[in-house]
């Protein structure tokens, strides 16, 4: 056996490392950190009292901490795991009282490269694609402090034993069971309950799995909170890493490790818990001092400043008035004030004013607590009707996860208007770019078909990869936005439903934007998944060509940008229709792949278009485009539109207004972009 003690001010470090008969013995006990070589990322560090904090008070973070070298779990490659044991001390803090970030797990994986993890309800340990994965290799016991039912969460304070997903195999309310002839349960908060200790073991000859939980001090429960059998030989690699992830929200927290524990086939050693560091204060500081300074003056104005303050306090709370029921209790954590609304964006100033839509003004702001920067759209509504139910599809949609979708974090009510927030995308609106508002560059080719890939993405997420059926209803320039590395997000998905809650079934209701509505949407008034599909062919055409989809010509009729590449395509000058901004510098198959696939979108019969899963797959060049004749594609939109029933001349009567309504007689609003 060789034994390495090292003793330092703050930490004790001790290392047993045992090797006979062919069986490892390997055990470690840390109580504090200082001078450790873990391997940290993210948010995670050692502090100079000698903890590991793996969160802080930064928004959607995650920080991993992890031994530094991996460990054999495993005599041969084709070994059953061995037994093994853990202990460690933790405690989660938050700074804003009982609002709750997200929780964090001890983990066992085959690697301590968690790049692609995502923070928030993935705790940093997996990402929407991976989250249930054989080829992850990882177990876990996760300590959550947060609900998600995508997850089957049982409650907002838990401990589950995790395989390969967050979708715990078996999962109880954090707590422990007393000492004694009742054996009686007794819950345990993760937040706020100061330091608390967990042991993890592992029988290899019976696959038994058992985790316990206690305060520190207490001694260690004889009946585990979870139990259960699992044989992790055909989960975890020959050598893996242990260690611990947590991650962060909008709302955040203090995830800190005080003490750790080890044994290979031998318990865990005993974790000293005098020696250990104290976990911090984060409560307010003492105001004593101010007190003294403020009472006496405050006294001595008193009566000549009570009126002021009186007609201030009210002025407040007109100002920060909300519109607060009874059924908006269960969305508490997706439900932003007012008041921090209004604070992050100065007072809904002009000068952060950065976007006006169809749907309502759009400001930039920075949120007081976390710093993380936002948008807030305002949306006025006057349907009571249907708001209940558009307010519960808003807070579904905080949980959309991908790359190509702008994320929405959450919403506020106020006097008829709804404030929806979303994640602040830096370069604005891809109409922007191409229609040349000065001082923005022209987007050459490469961006542009990058663009088409990543809304086509978006799209396919929104339509069949998320577990509920999302209809997008505008897809267009304005709606797709542009992040930092210029990747294209969409965003307003869903936005339009606010307007069909609470309409009166016998009307008719389109919310849409002219140009983009497919003729089965203005007939028959229902928007499904193909009706995007027709929205984004547009889309399609009008990022290749750089024109809008209903322009005039010289002669002041209007033209629909589907005959006009259609045209030109009989004509045999196909390529006449590229944008004349990108200079003729294009990939031709690529360009040329665009316009016959916007074409074929934006088909006027539902059944001769793709749905988005075959439309990725002809961009990403897995499946070639079917052969397209142009003369399959003869025919008029302006015409097919004015043919459509009891809409159409109504519709091409006001095409210059490109947004519209229609509630049982048609009307418009000219503020469509």
């Amino acid at each position: 056996m060789k034994l390495i003690l090292s003793t330092l001010p703050i930490l004790i470090v001790v290392f047993i490392l045992e090797f006979s008969s062919g069986n490892e013995h390997r055990q470690f006990v840390y109580t504090g950190f200082t001078g450790s070589n873990f391997t940290l990322d993210g948010a995670a560090r050692i502090t100079s009292t000698g903890l590991i904090e793996l969160t802080n008070d930064t928004a959607r973070v995650k920080g991993h901490a992890v031994y530094p070298s991996p460990l054999r779990f495993r005599l041969s490659p084709d070994g059953m795991v061995q037994s093994f044991s853990t202990s460690f001390v933790f405690g989660i803090l938050s700074s804003f009282g009982d609002i709750r970030g997200h929780g964090f797990a001890f983990f066992i994986g085959p690697s301590n490269d968690f790049t692609e993890a995502f923070p928030i309800q993935f705790l940093g340990l997996f990402n929407s694609t991976n989250n249930g994965s054989l080829s992850n290799q990882i177990f876990a016991v996760e300590l959550d402090t947060i609900q998600n039912t995508e997850f089957g969460d049982i409650d907002n304070n838990h401990v589950g034993i995790d395989i390969n997903s967050l979708n715990s195999l078996k999962s109880r309310p954090a707590g422990f069971y007393n000492n004694g002839k009742n054996g009686t349960f007794t819950n345990l908060p993760l937040i706020g309950s100061g330091p608390i200790q967990t042991w993890v073991e592992y029988d290899g000859n019976t696959t038994q799995i058992n985790v316990t939980l206690a305060p520190l001090g207490m001694e260690k429960p004889a009946r585990p909170l979870l139990s259960s059998t699992y044989d992790l030989s055909t989960v975890l690699k020959e050598q893996s890493y242990i260690g611990f992830s947590s991650s962060t929200g909008l709302s955040t927290g203090h995830h800190c490790v005080l003490g750790w524990s080890f044994g290979m086939n031998s318990p865990a050693p005993i974790i000293d818990s005098t020696k250990l560091p104290k976990l911090p204060y984060l409560g307010p500081r003492s105001p004593s001092k101010l007190l003294e300074i403020i009472l006496p003056i405050a006294s001595a104005v008193l009566v000549l400043a009570i009126g002021t303050i009186t007609v201030i306090l009210v002025r407040r709370h007109l100002r920060y008035k909300e519109v607060h029921e009874d059924w908006e209790v269960e969305y508490g954590p997706h439900r932003f004030t007012y008041k921090d609304l209004y604070h992050a964006t100065k007072g809904f100033s002009s000068k952060h004013l950065i976007g006006v839509g169809g749907f309502g003004r759009v400001y930039k702001g920075v949120l007081p607590t976390s710093k993380s920067e936002v948008a807030v759209k305002r949306v006025s509504y006057n349907s009571k009707q249907g708001i209940k139910q558009f307010v519960a599809e808003v807070v579904s949609m905080g949980h959309l996860q991908h790359n190509n979708v702008v994320k929405l974090f959450g919403y506020c009510r106020r006097k008829g208007e709804l404030l929806l927030v979303y994640d602040y995308m830096k370069n604005g609106s891809l109409e922007k770019y191409l229609y040349g508002e000065e001082g923005r560059a022209t987007l050459d080719w490469g961006q542009r078909f990058k663009i088409i890939k990543g809304i086509a993405s978006g799209l396919l997420y929104l339509h069949e990869e998320w577990d509920k059926v999302v209809i997008h209803r505008d897809v267009k320039p304005n709606n797709v936005l542009l992040d930092k590395e210029m990747n294209g997000r969409l965003g307003d998905f869903g936005l339009a439903r606010l307007y069909d809650h609470g309409t009166d079934p016998q009307t008719t209701h389109i919310v849409g934007t002219i140009g983009y509505l497919a003729p089965e949407l203005v007939h028959r008034g229902k928007a499904t998944t193909l009706t995007d599909v027709f929205a984004f062919g547009i889309f399609i055409l009008e990022v290749t060509c750089g024109r809008k989809p209903i322009t005039e010509n010289t002669e002041s009729h209007q033209v629909m940008l589907v005959d006009w590449v259609i045209q030109n395509w009989h004509k045999g000058s196909l390529l006449d229709t590229v944008d004349i901004k990108l200079q003729g510098i294009y990939d031709i198959d690529e360009v040329c792949l665009a316009l016959k696939l916007g074409l074929l979108c934006s088909h006027p019969f539902p059944d001769a278009r793709p749905n988005m899963r075959q439309v990725l797959q002809y961009l990403d060049g897995d499946v070639t485009l079917p052969e397209l004749i142009p003369a399959h594609f003869s025919f008029h939109m302006l015409a097919l539109m004015q043919n459509e029933g009891r809409f159409g001349s109504s519709i091409v009567s006001s095409y210059p207004s490109p947004t519209m309504m229609i509630n049982g007689s048609i009307s418009f609003s000219l503020d469509g972009r």
